[in-house]
């Protein structure tokens, strides 16, 4: 079994929300400590203790910090990680996370990545919360991260700059083609750092995986709100597909009666490029009998808003229908078979651990057909004819 962590973040995400939602689920918080303490860092002390927000039990973890250096750039972070003694994968994944906030600062403040002050994020305790979560996680045995969407706030807040809408700019730049809301709660309820690490861990936002939860964690933020501010993780087993399953898509439609058909190949390359499950195009008649297309586009709910925007940047529409509908789905696999052609990929569908159809790859047989100038119809008989055997 698969062991994974899903993220519910109704009130919003932090770096000490996602410690502290950890240690509440069972993380050894002096096992954390001996791992963080091997990044060198002084004048500073790292606390967890219970708390209560809105009658719910959580975990608020401090990082209590005298260091009196306020500015830090990208470089000065990695240095710190360079010379800790931590796994390597955690070092590369925090750096990766330190230059996703690097960026966002940059293109908000038009300056180069490396020459961005990290003034909202530059204290000691960011650091340990972006190497902390990584830690918690893999201490936990987590394999997979998933996260719901995510509750940014409203209202406004002050920064070195001034008083910016809520999300923060470079808070917003982050979770860009991530699902997020707002409520009434007058409240960052989201930071960089927060924003930054569950983006660059999280396989995918939108509903709970099928899971078997073992353990439920909650982490306190340090808001008091209308509802409580704790970020909730659900830690268990992802439960695999079976060979029929169910799950929910996002259908989109336009018709559009005023495109130059010749721009619709194009259309279509963006919109699978850009995470499309498929796309497809039906000839209708609109209003005073004009012969029109209409563009389905079938997607997931983490792709939904930027195929939306393709739609609207590459073709004349002006607006979309969208509805979610559930889809029944075989067990699919592709992999590679030899052929005397050469290698080829083949799709695969099972039901209840029976094959139901085996089909080779259209690029792969078209690669072969125009090589071996071949009618591409004589490649198909023959991998089907040779799949048969196989």
């Amino acid at each position: 079994m698969i062991k994974i962590a899903y993220f519910d973040c109704f009130s919003g995400i932090s770096g000490d929300m996602i410690i502290g939602a950890l240690i509440n689920a069972g993380l050894d918080l002096s096992k954390l400590k001996e791992e963080l303490n091997k990044l060198n860092l002084s004048n500073c002390e790292i606390t967890a203790e219970r708390v209560i927000k809105n009658q719910i039990a959580a975990t608020k973890f401090r990082v209590i910090a005298t260091d009196e250096k306020h500015y830090r750039h990208l470089k000065d972070f990695n240095g710190i990680l360079e010379k800790a003694n931590i796994d390597k994968k955690i070092k590369t994944r925090a750096k990766d996370i330190f230059q996703k906030i690097a960026k966002a600062e940059a293109k908000i403040h038009d300056q180069p990545v490396d020459k961005v002050h990290f003034h909202e994020i530059g204290a000691i305790d960011t650091i340990i919360d972006v190497v902390g979560a990584l830690l918690g996680l893999k201490q936990l045995g987590v394999e997979k991260i998933y996260c719901s969407k995510v509750n940014v706030g409203t209202g406004f807040v002050q920064f070195s700059h001034g008083t910016f809408p809520v999300p923060a700019p470079a808070t917003a730049e982050i979770l860009k083609n991530v699902p997020t809301f707002a409520t009434d709660s007058m409240a960052e309820l989201v930071t960089p750092t927060g924003a930054a690490i569950i983006t660059t861990i999280a396989e995918k936002f939108g509903t709970m995986p099928v899971m078997e939860t073992v353990k439920i964690g909650y982490g306190a933020g340090s808001r008091d709100l209308e509802q409580p501010n704790v970020l909730r993780v659900f830690i268990g087993n992802l439960i695999e597909k079976s060979s029929t399953d169910q799950d929910n898509i996002f259908i989109i439609e336009t018709n559009i009666d005023d495109m130059n058909p010749q721009l619709y190949d194009n259309v279509i390359t963006k919109l699978l490029e850009n995470g499309a499950l498929d796309v497809y195009l039906t000839n209708i008649l609109m209003k005073k009998n004009r012969p029109a297309i209409k563009l389905t586009v079938l997607s997931d709910l983490q792709n939904l808003n930027k195929l939306c925007k393709n739609i609207f940047e590459e073709t004349t529409s002006i607006g979309v229908r969208i509805r979610e509908e559930k889809r029944t789905i075989l067990e699919r696999e592709i992999k590679e078979i030899d052929t005397h052609y050469g290698k080829i990929k083949v799709k695969t569908s099972k039901l209840n651990g029976r094959i139901i159809n085996t089909m080779p790859e259209y690029e792969d047989c078209k690669r072969i057909a125009e090589m071996q100038n071949i009618p591409l119809k004589q490649i198909y008989r023959e991998i089907k004819n040779f799949l048969l055997n196989y």
